[in-house]
């Protein structure tokens, strides 16, 4: 049985068996530290709930859904949690990862070139679509939700506002509907819908958008206007901003981050099979493709109803005056 100790701990305490070696995180709602298990001598990370966050139910099941996810997936792309003990109070033990946030690695370099942010987004493809063959979807992918390790590998951490398929009560309670980032978020996540699948996908390609230009997809003066652009516009098309990605890679990503998720791709895997045979991917260039107008994505459809539409009252009066004329 969980005995509940609230005291607060810091670096340089013993939790258990688990001596905590630095803080490496802090966040509304726990703490991270580097520890080392006393027991096998090796490094893992341990998340400590705030008391407040113990307190309330809502915030409390999102702990124990990170900790069930980390539990559940076994890919060398998504970050695993431990379990097996009694604790002598809530918290999660993750494994350590050596690496560094793709967040601090944007910051750095600013862009990336197009080789490696294509064969970082296959490889985020790949960790993703076995969450969601696991009926997990993340819903909050970012930059600081990837840590890039040697070798460019991966892995996805964070799960702590992922959808379980067989457990949706928790987004049924008070919590802010649009849950996400404002630079990722995908459309309907800022309607105030679920998400799915679909949704990641968006995310996942407004992260290569950012690797390839070094700026996310929108801007705007606060919070509210970025998640309101990506309801009305479509980001500046990438090879404006850098001409050395291909035409393949732009229509890669224009299908991607689709506005309406039927037109995006159904999974992550179809994404990444387009990225790793783009020789065969099929630009569009048909009626269909949105071309812009200022700031504004119209679809050629659409153009010509307008048109049409605007064209009414000028037969109606040519009409109009033939009759009279007779």
């Amino acid at each position: 049985m969980l005995t509940e100790v609230m005291t607060k701990l810091g670096a340089g305490e013993t939790l258990d068996h688990y001596r905590l070696d630095a803080e490496v995180a802090r966040s509304g709602m726990s703490t991270l530290y580097r520890a080392t298990d006393l027991q096998t001598g090796r490094q893992v990370a341990v998340k400590i709930p705030h008391a407040e966050m113990e307190a309330d139910p809502v915030l409390l099941e999102r702990f124990r859904r990170e900790e069930e996810i980390g539990q559940t997936i076994d890919h060398p792309g998504v970050v695993k949690t431990f379990d097996g003990e009694d604790r002598s109070r809530r918290y999660m033990v993750i494994e350590w990862v050596e690496g560094r946030l793709l967040r601090a690695i944007l910051n750095e370099e600013g862009k990336l070139p197009v080789d490696r942010a294509v064969a970082l987004t296959v490889a985020i493809c790949d960790a993703l679509d076995n969450l969601h063959k696991h009926g997990v979807v993340h819903r909050d992918l970012k930059p600081e939700n990837i840590m890039v390790c040697d070798g460019d590998r991966i892995k996805i951490i964070d799960f702590g506002i992922a959808l379980k398929e067989d457990a949706r009560r928790i987004t049924q309670t008070g919590l802010t509907p649009a849950l996400g980032t404002p630079d990722y978020i995908s459309p309907e996540q800022v309607k105030g819908q679920h998400g799915d699948q679909r949704s990641d996908v968006y995310s996942l390609g407004a992260m290569l958008y950012e690797m390839l230009t070094g700026q996310a997809p929108f801007t705007g003066p606060s919070p509210l206007a970025v998640m309101n652009e990506r309801l009305v516009t479509d980001p500046a098309p990438v090879r404006e901003l850098e001409p050395e990605v291909s035409p393949e890679i732009e229509e890669i990503l224009f299908r991607a981050m689709a506005r309406d998720p039927r037109h995006r791709y159904a999974t992550a895997a179809e994404m990444a099979w387009e990225l790793e045979h783009q020789e065969l991917v099929g630009v569009e260039t048909g009626r269909n493709r949105p071309i812009r107008i200022g700031r504004f994505a119209i679809n050629r459809g659409k153009m010509a109803l307008y048109a049409a539409l605007a064209l009414v009252p000028l037969v109606m009066f040519v009409v109009m005056l033939l009759l009279a004329r007779r």
